[in-house]
């Protein structure tokens, strides 16, 4: 939603198109955040790109507005690692994962400010 409102508040027209539906399956918790990690450093580098066309038009608003999901990527894939290096201690023992499960479970979701 942010980049729908900055679009409008930019004075663009924003179309809003079917997205491919993710994994559902896994076969292991390690697959799973292994697909976690690699999601995230993929949004990492469509930003990325975002970024440099937006220094490559001088397009200093965008690049600025841009910033806030650069340093958000860099949490994300902060802790995505962080859970995959968890997952990859606790993978032989049921009773680790059952507390890593729990652990998560803890975790509340934040939105991000206005």
């Amino acid at each position: 939603m942010k980049f729908h409102d900055y679009l409008i508040r930019r004075g663009k027209r924003v179309l809003l198109d079917e997205i491919e539906k993710p994994p559902r399956e896994w076969e292991s918790a390690l697959d799973v955040f292994e697909n976690v990690l690699s999601h995230e450093k993929k949004v990492t580098g469509l930003i990325n790109q975002l970024v440099n066309l937006a220094l490559e038009e001088k397009d200093h608003a965008t690049n600025n507005f841009l910033q806030w999901f650069v340093a958000e990527q860099v949490e994300e894939e902060e802790s995505a690692g962080g859970i995959l290096q968890k997952v990859r201690l606790a993978i032989e023992s049921p009773a680790s994962l059952l507390m890593l499960d729990s652990e998560l479970a803890q975790r509340v979701f934040n939105p991000p400010a206005e």
